[in-house]
């Protein structure tokens, strides 16, 4: 069954602790926690201590970080309780190293992709992920537009992740509503980040049950 994760981005941040709450009682499977920078990409969002906070909550963290540097970051967001981190392919760096660093400190591994970025640099690095996160947007700000292109790039990792027989998390981030989703997990996505649209629809329960309907439509045989 698709995982569904709300982008806290896309929340109410005067109350941050509410609209996690409420996700999880709609159905949410883990919060995805974007940490942007200023440089890597042009904003400048959470930090650890925020992420320990929402660490409290019902749901499982997933720290996207969005960051120069980020092997710099991971103790400070392994320690405040991130279950996944996940950290760009673009940033450079010893990529291997990081990721063997992000599961030392207890998470899963992900690497992110912007949608430029070829997913050849994946090859000699399955091994090492417990996820790969699909860019359909250029990172750095809420509520855009699914670039489409993007798709065809989703079911190439899919098809990639299948033949390496690799049980990495295929998550998808950026312009994610009902329409896009379905073309989302039609293409092989497993995981899907929802931010304005979610955080926006007058009923998330619906929301996610829709994006589960969807699923169950495209994977009839494990209704069965």
């Amino acid at each position: 069954m698709v995982k569904v994760a709300p982008s806290l981005l896309a929340a109410d941040l005067r109350v941050i602790g509410a609209e996690i709450e409420r996700m999880a009682a709609a159905g949410a499977d883990q919060l995805h926690f974007d940490v942007m920078d200023g440089s890597f990409v042009p904003n400048i969002t959470f930090g650890s201590g925020i992420c320990k906070a929402a660490a409290r909550g019902p749901l499982p963290v997933d720290a996207h970080l969005m960051v120069e540097h980020p092997e710099t970051q991971v103790e400070n967001f392994a320690q405040a309780g991130a279950k996944i981190i996940t950290i760009h392919a673009e940033a450079g760096g010893h990529l291997h190293r990081t990721l063997a660093l992000i599961r030392e400190h207890g998470c899963l591994a992900g690497l992110a992709l912007n949608p430029g970025t070829s997913p050849d640099c994946l090859r000699y690095l399955l091994p090492s992920l417990d996820l790969v996160l699909v860019m359909t947007v250029n990172p750095g700000f809420g509520g855009q537009k699914m670039i489409p292109e993007c798709l065809d790039k989703i079911a190439e990792i899919r098809a990639m992740l299948d033949r390496a027989g690799s049980k990495a998390m295929l998550e998808v981030d950026g312009g994610a509503n009902t329409v896009t989703a379905a073309e989302m997990m039609r293409r092989g996505a497993d995981v899907i980040v929802a931010g304005s649209a979610l955080f926006g629809a007058d009923d998330a329960k619906a929301f996610i049950s829709s994006l589960r309907a969807s699923w169950r439509q495209l994977h009839p045989e494990e209704n069965a």
